[in-house]
């Protein structure tokens, strides 16, 4: 069953954790990036000994559609990253080998990629009924955890209205987290994980762009687990010794990175490749039998399907001012997994399996002493970045160019006056 938790859930951020330096967008989501939205369609049914084809289930699927779900004809920028391989993303090849997303990106178990993949396949030609005559065939984006521990995965149980119920329910605005969705029957850190998602907005001196990330997260061990950078899973590995829990899967971890800063294809893989290091600032080393798998896309350019145009103008962010956007694409994966565990309750799924919530009583006791030894820390959210208009010599960062500060390996253009013609 699903239990009710033992004390209310609160998003990571209202623990006081130290979560970076950079602000949060208005709902902390991937869908403070405009034109991005995510929806659910969740299945807890059923409970005790695992019969296979019935249950008990505990999973669901997640879309997240980029262009306000007109993704198909108002393609975007795309680029992804494989940290380990041990998983899998359908579509995931043409994304890479073409730069561009046309799809909406499903989330949703291992053994239910293909349903979805059907389902979205399905709705993408009622709706354009070009495709595969007048227009290409497609390629679903879809991604997949394992959680077989809580599900009876075997099963199936993801069917086609649960695909179209995720697609016709995604909105903008906050999304829910947890034990929603795709992210229902995931475990992180052998704590109840799930669904999560977080966003950074950049400073006008750093260009101003909103970044998202959202994941379902699915990994790790519980001694490995930090809490925003605290060694908080040695504490409580004492606490749960005697828990039982998954042994024979580690687990994976899908995170979709969105963006409103014109990058090209490159750019977004070079992004999501710093997605690693949030995931690993959580605690995963990236084990044997892990899936850490990463799709970005930016909205900054559309690529429309149907022009009678030989080319199409794009804007382009210069490589050097990319790395504001390195660091925040790690805050806000931390964070977005701290929340899929700050909002997921303990749940039981088959054959009895109890996978337990983050307690976040220890998590603000633990808090509390670091805060004792570090008592000037910022708080979340409060920026120790340049402020907007700050100035760097006699140049203002936000007029700057990027020729009037440095060149684009980071090394000062040298001050020698260039010698007449």
């Amino acid at each position: 069953m699903h239990e009710a938790p033992s004390e209310p859930r609160v998003r990571a951020r209202a623990l006081d954790l130290p979560l970076g330096r950079f602000r949060p967008g208005r709902h902390n989501a991937i869908t403070d990036v405009e034109g991005v939205l995510v929806g659910h369609a969740t299945i807890i049914r059923g409970e005790g000994r695992l019969r296979p084809g019935q249950g008990p289930v505990r999973t669901g699927v997640t879309a997240i559609l980029p262009s306000h779900g007109n993704i198909f004809m108002e393609r975007l920028h795309g680029g992804s990253f494989v940290l380990n391989g041990a998983g899998e993303v359908s579509g995931l090849t043409q994304v890479m080998e073409w730069g561009l997303l046309e799809t909406p990106i499903l989330l949703t178990n291992t053994m239910s990629v293909g349903a979805v993949s059907d389902a979205v396949a399905r709705t993408m030609v009622e709706r354009y009924p070009g495709i595969g005559d007048e227009h290409d065939v497609i390629i679903p984006v879809v991604g997949e955890c394992d959680d077989s521990w809580l599900n009876d995965i075997a099963g199936v149980h993801v069917h086609e209205d649960h695909v179209r119920a995720a697609i016709a329910g995604a909105t903008s605005g906050p999304v829910a987290e947890g034990s929603v969705g795709g992210g229902t029957g995931m475990i992180t850190c052998d704590f109840k994980g799930g669904i999560g998602t977080s966003s950074r907005k950049l400073p006008e001196s750093h260009g101003g762009y909103t970044l998202g990330v959202l994941v379902m997260s699915n990994f790790g061990k519980m001694h490995n687990l930090r809490v925003g950078g605290l060694p908080l899973g040695e504490v409580l590995e004492e606490r749960f010794h005697s828990l039982p829990r998954r042994q024979d899967s580690y687990g994976s971890i899908i995170a979709v990175v969105a963006t409103d800063a014109p990058l090209l294809p490159n750019q977004i893989s070079r992004l999501c490749k710093r997605v690693g290091l949030g995931i690993g600032r959580v605690g995963s080393y990236a084990a044997h039998g892990s899936g850490e798998i990463v799709v970005g896309f930016s909205t900054a350019n559309i690529i429309p399907r149907r022009t009678k145009k030989m080319v199409t103008k794009v804007k382009l962010l210069l490589d050097q001012r990319l790395d504001p956007l390195y660091e925040a694409v790690m805050e806000a994966t931390e964070e977005a997994i701290l929340n899929a565990m700050c909002m997921a309750g303990p749940m039981t799924g088959i054959n009895g399996h109890t996978c337990p919530a983050l307690p976040l009583d220890e998590v603000r006791r633990f808090v509390t002493l670091f805060q004792a030894v570090l008592p000037r820390r910022r708080r979340p959210g409060v920026p120790s970045s340049p402020a907007d208009g700050e100035r760097t010599g006699t140049v203002t960062v936000a007029e700057a160019l990027p020729t009037a500060v440095r060149g684009a390996e980071g090394i000062p253009f040298p001050t020698k006056p260039v010698p007449p013609d």
